[in-house]
């Protein structure tokens, strides 16, 4: 009999491609990893990996047990969501991950909801950045989660995971009342780019203020920039948008912000609307959209986002 929790080391094998990555990924050793894929070896009756020094490949029947894997997998959420329904009450931890911005405007309403008609669920919120999340929701460390991708990022299927979508929002440019674009006549003269990107290529000058490199915001700042027909000169790399701002008030550069970072936008700070759009989603593990818990919490996170955008 296959063992699934090894059949789930294989994907991640050909998922991360090195063993030392997949041992990263579920907390052991890689020589634990090399031992278990050698025992699913010998429950397969087949060469699942084909090793050459230091680099490891799957063969045509690890291929196949790794797609494999990945459906037995929904299938068991789909199990454990079926006796969750059975047991009726909801109760024991629910792990809720979410970026800074959803959990400054949407999750709290959300939580409020959720503790009054859940009482016994024990709610645990874990801020995190959208690429950090599909690893966070396989590994079993979230059940559900916000992401989100914009129209310069657009996110990669996941056959791991399901995502359901929740709010499209604008992309604004930050800028100081103080600040100076290129002159029209400046900009008319270079090599610029189409003329959707105007706003952006007038302020190419200007010292930038974006999201830390590895971040989808800060991939989102340079591909905008770059089709605007410029690389950014970065002069401060800052996470939470109300620190961005309040830099930008200050005179310290220009930026890229998405709706929901504007509540509390300071004085002194002129905003212009882009082409560009930030869609926010609810993702959980493939199968588990049916566990109470994670429905539940996917109906407090609509019924949030619309009360939200109502007032």
């Amino acid at each position: 009999m296959l063992d699934v929790r090894r059949m789930k080391l294989l994907r991640e094998l050909a998922r991360l491609g090195t063993i030392a990555a997949v041992a990263q990924a579920a907390f052991c050793t890689p020589s634990a990893v090399s031992q278990q894929l050698s025992v699913l070896e010998r429950e397969a009756g087949l060469p699942l990996v084909r090793r050459s020094g230091r680099r490891v490949e799957l063969t045509a029947a690890g291929v196949e047990l790794a797609q494999r894997a990945g459906q037995v997998l929904a299938l068991l959420e789909e199990a454990e969501a079926a006796l969750a329904q059975l047991r009726g009450d909801l109760a024991g931890d629910l792990r809720v991950g979410a970026f800074p911005t959803a959990v400054r405007t949407l999750l709290p309403a959300a939580l409020v909801q959720l503790g009054a008609e859940h009482p016994r669920l024990e709610l645990r919120v874990t801020e995190l950045d959208p690429v950090d999340v599909p690893e966070a929701l396989r590994s079993g460390a979230l059940d559900i989660a916000l992401v989100h991708e914009y129209d310069y990022v657009p996110a990669e299927p996941d056959p791991a995971l399901a995502t359901e979508p929740l709010l499209e929002e604008a992309i604004w440019l930050a800028v100081a009342k103080t600040a100076r674009p290129v002159r029209a006549t400046d900009a008319a003269d270079s090599a610029g780019p189409p003329g959707r990107h105007d706003a952006v290529h007038a302020h190419r000058e200007q010292p930038w203020i974006v999201a830390s490199p590895g971040t989808l915001c800060h991939l989102m700042a340079m591909r905008l920039c770059q089709a605007a027909g410029f690389t950014p000169r970065i002069r401060h790399y800052a996470d939470d948008f109300a620190a961005v701002l309040t830099l930008v008030a200050a005179g310290q550069g220009v930026a890229l912000v998405p709706e929901l970072a504007l509540a509390d936008r300071p004085a002194g700070v002129t905003l212009t609307a882009l082409p560009a759009r930030r869609r926010t989603l609810i993702a959980y593990r493939s199968g588990a959209g049916a566990h109470p818990a994670v429905a539940a919490c996917a109906t407090a996170l609509r019924a949030a986002t619309a009360k939200y955008l109502a007032g």
